[in-house]
């Protein structure tokens, strides 16, 4: 087995699902975002240039990005593959990973809108302890939080409005890519708006 790419929308339950794949193959996961913080803070010569496209809050350039992953697959653990998390989020993006890794299979959690607006717009925390709670799915208890101080907290940006942008962003961005890992034989998708278990059993056999 290569390198894995793992896709899903915000709210697909993609977090849960990585962390599945990782515990079964041993491959690191591998985020950009983590990446560039992590670089950042190292000072690496990788890093110093990304910080300086952040703090102008520009994108940060494929090149950087790509001498990041560079760097990274290069890593003792990384020798039998790694699990990518949120990137290409392009074509160019790809052709120019498949330059760098090989990339066995593409994994996609693929979740209807209406359920991701579900999910993220009925999320709450309690401000007091940082459980989390969801209107539908784990309401707060009639005697309130576990920690006897409940205070409701919800994040500005789980809106409907919000999310669906976000939603948008995500489909036109990854369905050209679907469509060039598709032509490779590459592109799996699997059902994610079923039981945790279900999608991990089918991602894992999909990897076998």
């Amino acid at each position: 087995m290569g390198s894995i790419v793992l896709f899903g929308p915000p709210g697909a339950g993609k977090g849960t699902q990585a962390q599945r794949i990782m515990e079964h193959t041993g491959l690191p996961q591998v985020s950009t975002g983590d990446m560039l913080r992590a670089a950042v803070k190292a000072g690496t010569q990788v890093g110093l240039e990304a910080k300086r496209y952040m703090d102008e809050g520009a994108l940060v350039p494929d090149e950087v990005i790509l001498a990041l992953i560079e760097e990274r697959i290069q890593e003792p653990d990384a020798v039998d593959g790694v699990m990518f998390d949120g990137f290409p989020r392009t074509v160019p993006q790809a052709e120019a990973l498949s330059e760098l890794a090989d990339i066995s299979h593409v994994l996609a959690i693929e979740v209807p809108d209406e359920r991701i607006v579900e999910r993220i717009c009925g999320r709450l925390t309690c401000g007091t302890c940082g459980t989390v709670f969801h209107d539908t799915f784990n309401p707060v208890p009639a005697d309130g939080c576990s920690c006897g101080q409940f205070e409701e907290k919800r994040r500005v940006d789980d809106n409907e409005e919000t999310v669906l942008n976000r939603l948008d962003a995500y489909h036109r961005q990854t369905s050209p890519l679907a469509a060039w890992y598709l032509e490779r034989g590459l592109f799996h998708r699997v059902d994610g708006d079923r039981d945790i278990a279900a999608i991990t059993a089918d991602l894992l056999a999909l990897l076998e």
